[in-house]
């Protein structure tokens, strides 16, 4: 367990949950699940028993760290890293691994997303515990991979050999990754039976990934090598905001995971949503009789099928909706279909270009 280290990325904006999810105030340190606990202390929450505090990591935009701080006030201010601006996954990945090989070249490194939920916190750390066993025994990376219960197009599948397995059987060899597909290539994955949705959660030693970056994200290995004896030091600021002036702007997906020859997917199923948009918050929510999942102080009148987060001190009166999403935060309120969610992001352009970017 103390050789056991956890990266919880924690940099993004989340603009598809607008007007919740701000620039200033990302979905990530938001109690979205009503539970009392941000998106963030959750996600670090759910590792407590397989990862010691002192080994835990969080990489987020420099404009966040007094959040992170706020929210996470037993975590030391060195184990949080800022990146001077985003650059996706793998240069944040790259830093803090970086960051965790100099400490400890022997480490096991998790890596999360911030802003996932997870129903059934004791089968996520079983099928966890089991990743690092087989990471820790095998030169692998490890994905862990979402049973599908529907085909969905928000997400990226990962398809995988039934016939080629680690030893134990429970972690396969993966085929393919794909990006988020069309509708009826959803269903045929679905149907297929051996895709998984990519959760975005992995496994691997820090010599295995380090390796994998020398060997597929070279330019990016060059940078961080190029500064390594520097993190962890009083110049470790001021050297990566050159380094990620240096980086390209990529994912580890696309970067590593699509290209190595060495990437196990490990089937789960705990409940996993990663509440990137309305709709996927309506279907992990609390829902009323009639269907409407309801944050706020709210009297709901013929309305079905509808999500509903308003602030505690406004009461919101709603008549005759149907499958719609109302939310409310911080001099910004939205109305918009369920069905019509994929153009938040157009709308928060919109706002942009025509009201400023106060709303954002």
């Amino acid at each position: 367990m103390n050789s056991t280290y956890l990266i919880v990325m924690a940099g993004g904006i989340g603009s598809r949950f607008w007007p919740f999810s701000r620039t200033h105030h990302p979905k990530q340190f938001h109690d979205v699940m009503g539970v009392g606990r941000s998106m963030l202390q959750l996600a670090v929450d759910r590792f407590t028993g397989v990862c010691p505090s002192e080994n835990v990591f969080v990489v987020t935009n420099r404009d966040y760290m007094g959040l992170v701080q706020e929210h996470l006030p037993h975590l030391p201010a060195d184990q949080i890293l800022g990146e001077p601006i985003g650059r996706n996954t793998a240069p944040c990945i790259a830093y803090a691994s970086y960051r965790i090989a100099q400490r400890d070249p022997q480490a096991t490194i998790i890596v999360t997303p911030a802003d996932h939920a997870v129903m059934r916190e004791e089968e996520f750390r079983r099928l966890i515990r089991m990743a690092i066993e087989a990471a820790r025994a095998n030169d692998v990376l490890i994905t862990l991979g979402i049973q599908p219960s529907r085909p969905d197009t928000g997400y990226g599948y990962i398809q995988y050999l039934d016939n080629q397995s680690l030893p134990g059987g429970e972690l396969h060899k993966v085929k393919t990754f794909t990006e988020k597909p069309n509708l009826e290539l959803a269903r045929m994955f679905v149907d297929s039976g051996d895709f998984l949705w990519n959760s975005g959660l992995f496994v691997w030693r820090a010599d295995v990934i380090l390796a994998a970056f020398h060997h597929y994200l070279s330019d990016i290995a060059e940078v961080f090598d190029e500064g390594a004896a520097l993190l962890g030091t009083a110049q470790e600021e001021e050297f990566i905001s050159q380094a990620y002036s240096r980086c390209r702007n990529i994912s580890i997906d696309y970067g590593v995971m699509e290209k190595a020859d060495n990437v196990y997917v490990l089937p789960a199923d705990f409940g996993w949503s990663d509440v990137g948009t309305w709709d996927s918050l309506h279907r992990i929510g609390q829902h009323d009789e009639h269907d409407n999942m309801v944050s706020g102080n709210v009297l709901l009148y013929d309305t079905t099928g509808c999500v509903i987060k308003t602030p505690s001190e406004r009461l919101v009166v709603v008549q005759g909706l149907e499958d719609y999403i109302v939310a409310e935060y911080d001099n910004v309120l939205l109305i918009c279909k369920r069905s019509e969610e994929q153009r938040v992001k157009e709308f928060v352009a919109d706002v942009k270009a025509k009201k400023g970017s106060g709303y954002n």
